[in-house]
């Protein structure tokens, strides 16, 4: 009998990646809540399986070999489950494993974190920096740019349907409060569109939307302090 995965889990476009997949293999899980606006990432058995006090993480109780795996980091999470189940991860064709492997690490370095910049200078910033705000917003409109450019085409990120489109749909989500015109991006707005009307999709990024419905971070103080200018200790 196949043991449910854990899946350490908040909803935001980082987490949707792993509730995604999970929901369109139709693969047994757990969720465990990782208020990250709480410290919940900090405690002592989460910081055990994602040294790095970020979430999604995943405990596997069915890993390699029949042992016990836990996998930290989105990106690398996407890539251990698309060998597990064989799905939305192509492990025959190595230039199309190549090609979709190209798009995730391009999310992963650019169109999460400078989008999430521009999220943090333009939503929650404690003070107007206009230079930061500009020059974050600027990212977010070439990177936009740049997946308008290779939608062009396609239907999906990599061709067919994969972890590459998991891994952006959340954050493309966000485009209204990124200061974006998706009308400038048509096939972004078309590809959005059709990834989103995915049922899996839809129930990927719906898990937890409760358990943060009455939690608004632009206007919780002590969850910024807990979120922002973290140091090493």
């Amino acid at each position: 009998m196949t043991k449910p995965i854990d899946l350490y889990y908040w909803p935001t476009p980082n987490g949707y990646k792993v509730s995604i997949y999970l929901e369109e293999v139709g693969a047994p899980y757990n969720t465990i809540y990782v208020n990250i606006g709480a410290g919940d990432q900090f405690k002592p058995d989460f910081l055990a399986i994602s040294p790095n006090n970020r979430m999604p993480a995943i405990v596997d109780h069915d890993g390699p070999g029949g042992k016990e795996i836990s996998v930290f980091e989105s990106g690398a999470i996407l890539l251990y489950l698309g060998r597990k189940f064989g799905q939305f991860y192509p492990t025959d064709d190595e230039r199309k494993r190549v090609e979709v492997e190209e798009w995730l690490m391009w999310q992963m370095g650019g169109f999460g974190p400078m989008l999430g910049q521009n999220h943090h200078f333009n939503v929650y910033a404690p003070e107007d920096l206009p230079y930061a705000k500009k020059r974050y917003t600027d990212e977010t409109h070439r990177l936009y740019g740049v997946l308008n450019k290779r939608l062009q085409g396609r239907e999906f990120i990599a061709g067919d349907y994969s972890i590459a489109d998991m891994a952006c749909v959340g954050w493309a989500n966000g485009w209204e409060r990124q200061q974006m015109d998706i009308e400038e991006f048509p096939n972004v707005k078309r590809w959005l569109a059709a990834v989103k009307a995915r049922p899996a999709v839809q129930r990927g990024m719906a898990l937890g939307q409760e358990a943060r419905a009455n939690w608004n971070l632009a206007s919780d103080k002590n969850a910024q302090s807990v979120l922002f200018g973290q140091r090493a200790q």
